[in-house]
């Protein structure tokens, strides 16, 4: 049997009693697997770890060690927030660890997207790694690994290319010396949200936005640099701000700033004056294999235009991507 491939006859979980027959059947399997077993769980505070964080807290309790890694390319105070959530409000078993300039060294000069999911992935691998030596007895690695994330990683039919790897899938490396623990990998986004709630997690957490494991890394296209790096960060918070302002933070499903590596001529105090756009994507979508184009209204995105072009140093045009998936996929990169 493929425990990779979902089911035919798998029910969607709709509600909170699917649900919770779905928590109380993975509660089982997890316990089945570990046994006495410690966990070390990847937590990146996004919706799919936290999810599974809670589950086996349920599950396992204090054999649960969760490490939240600081790649450098989170999104603005993201590592701040996750530490106030996860260890000061719910008494995880939280380890943090500032891997920045690791991650960063690694993909200087890397502009090929895949190699650059690559390279993250089997480097969140060896961070793990280097936590569990400091651990007793961690044979474990649990993932917020996802159906899409799987249906993206694979070929689908012969002759037809993966659409791209993710670094809890494509990036494993071969030698990997954990036993994988994915108890939410055969659902759908819309599901994982449904079990959140019923695992009693907030509301805000549930519906947290969606954050690609490489972070920041696949929306600073080509390769990153750490003043266009910054400028992403810097540009993407007022995005979120304006959002919030607004009554869109909850209206569209994904939305986020990509920056690229081109720069064209912009005029700032009379002078000449270079600078990359910032694009804005955002998206509604069910499951994550389909998208649509939320509609920004006029007068919210000359805002974003206008605050990131005055208040971010090196970008000086504003673009708004209007592509549904497919054609375009959810990410740039």
């Amino acid at each position: 049997m493929d425990t990779n491939k979902r089911p035919d006859n798998m029910q969607r979980i709709t509600t909170k009693a699917l649900a919770d027959k779905f928590i109380e059947e993975q509660i089982a399997a997890v316990r089945a697997q570990v046994g006495n077993g410690k966990v070390l769980l990847a937590l990146s505070g996004g919706v799919d770890s936290s999810v599974v964080a809670a589950l086996l807290i349920k599950a396992i309790g204090k054999q649960l060690v969760c490490v939240h890694v600081n790649h450098g390319l989170m999104r603005k105070d993201e590592s701040e927030n996750v530490i106030k959530i996860f260890k000061d409000e719910l008494d995880a078993n939280l380890v943090y660890v500032d891997a920045t300039d690791r991650f960063l060294d690694l993909l200087a000069g890397v502009s090929d997207p895949e190699k650059k999911r690559k390279i993250i992935g089997a480097e969140f691998i060896n961070v793990f790694a280097d936590e569990a030596r400091k651990l007793d007895d961690i044979t474990y690695l649990a993932q917020g690994t996802i159906y899409p994330d799987i249906l993206e990683s694979i070929k689908q039919a012969e002759g037809k290319k993966a659409v791209k790897s993710h670094h809890n899938v494509g990036g494993l490396p071969e030698d990997l010396k954990f036993e994988l623990v994915e108890p939410i990998k055969l659902l759908f986004k819309d599901e994982v949200r449904v079990v959140g709630e019923a695992l009693g997690l907030p509301h805000a957490m549930v519906y947290r936005q969606p954050f690609p494991g490489p972070g920041l890394g696949v929306r600073c296209l080509g390769a990153i640099t750490r003043d266009r790096l910054h400028a992403l960060r810097e540009a993407d918070a007022i995005l979120r701000e304006e959002f919030d302002k607004n009554g869109l933070a909850e209206k569209v499903w994904q939305y986020f700033i990509v920056v690229p590596d081109i720069k064209s001529v912009g005029v700032r105090d009379e002078s000449r004056y270079e600078g990359w756009p910032a694009i804005i994507r955002a998206i509604n979508t069910k499951d994550a294999m389909s998208a649509t184009i939320e509609e920004i209204p006029y007068a919210v995105l000359h805002k974003i235009t206008d605050r990131i072009t005055h208040e971010v140093e090196g970008i000086n045009r504003v673009l708004y991507d209007l592509t549904p998936k497919p054609i375009g996929t959810i990410e740039w990169e």
